[in-house]
């Protein structure tokens, strides 16, 4: 029993790794490598087994155990299926899997964004310069949290005003604003932390600083400000209200984001007080 157990340890450990590799050489980011390989060892748990081991019926049982008795989000599921997809498509080469999950109901979700007075008191709130400078630069350029923590000095372009955004979603490059008040900040925060290879880094200088750091800083600040709704990625839909209030060319604000589409970035005017204060209502003109 104990050499079955550690054969068939061994044998996921080798899974693992060969599924590491495969998501590797295709060029997935890193944090969908974590995400898919957590949910095969969720899907391994569920059934104490290798998933290499396990039926289609099994695998679509699960996602359904996902649905029906954890009552995880259509978003989070899918993500459990696009691994198990992965896995059995192009890891263990089997037939094309017949696993789904029910299909949605199709929701028009909005995103919310903080008037400026509610970004300036949340930054202010935001008492270590290395959380500061770091806030300073989702709200300022517009930045992902992914992108913001993986920032290295060189990316950081003082003469030309502009931020270099590498391998963003999509795998894509792009530039982005730099201000004024930001370089201020982010000169003051060099001065007292001396950071190496990465602008934001995280226990050990080597690293990167982790997502879920950035989202705790950002908590801290909103609490301490008052505000009790919102993550950090409310700041870079700040940036785009606020740029289009401010009369930005919307195509301009697209390449800015990263936005694959127009109509993304589009999504953005109905949140702009000015824009909504520009169409008026049909009342006014009786």
């Amino acid at each position: 029993m104990v050499n079955a157990g550690m054969e068939r340890r061994d044998t996921m450990t080798a899974l693992r790794e060969r599924t590491i590799q495969t998501l590797r050489l295709g060029h997935y980011a890193e944090r969908t490598i974590d995400t898919y390989i957590n949910w095969l060892a969720r899907l391994a748990g569920h059934y104490r087994r290798s998933p290499a081991e396990l039926s289609e019926k099994e695998a679509q049982a699960f996602l359904l155990h996902l649905v029906e008795e954890k009552h995880l989000a259509w978003s989070t599921v899918n993500q459990a299926l696009s691994a198990m997809r992965f896995l059995y498509e192009k890891v263990l080469h089997r037939p094309k899997v017949q696993l789904r999950v029910p299909a949605r109901r199709k929701l028009t979700r909005r995103a919310c964004a903080y008037s400026k007075k509610q970004v300036a008191a949340i930054l202010d709130a935001a008492r270590n310069p290395k959380h500061r400078a770091l806030l300073m630069c989702v709200y300022g350029a517009g930045l992902r949290v992914g992108e913001a923590v993986v920032l290295r000095p060189g990316h950081i372009e003082s003469q030309r005003g502009l931020i270099r955004v590498e391998q963003g979603k999509g795998n894509k490059d792009r530039y982005t604003l730099l201000p004024d008040r930001l370089l201020g900040e982010l000169r003051n925060y060099y001065r007292c932390f001396h950071p190496g290879e990465w602008l934001f880094f995280g226990r050990e200088k080597a690293k990167p600083m982790p997502v879920g750091s950035a989202q705790k800083i950002f908590y801290q600040a909103r609490d301490r400000a008052g505000i009790g709704h919102g993550g950090i990625h409310t700041l870079r839909h700040c940036f785009a209200t606020h740029l289009l209030e401010a009369g930005a060319d919307i195509h301009e604000l697209k390449r800015m984001m990263g936005h694959s589409a127009i109509k993304t970035t589009s999504g953005y005017i109905h949140i702009s007080k000015e824009h909504l204060e520009s169409v008026g209502s049909p009342l006014d003109s009786l």
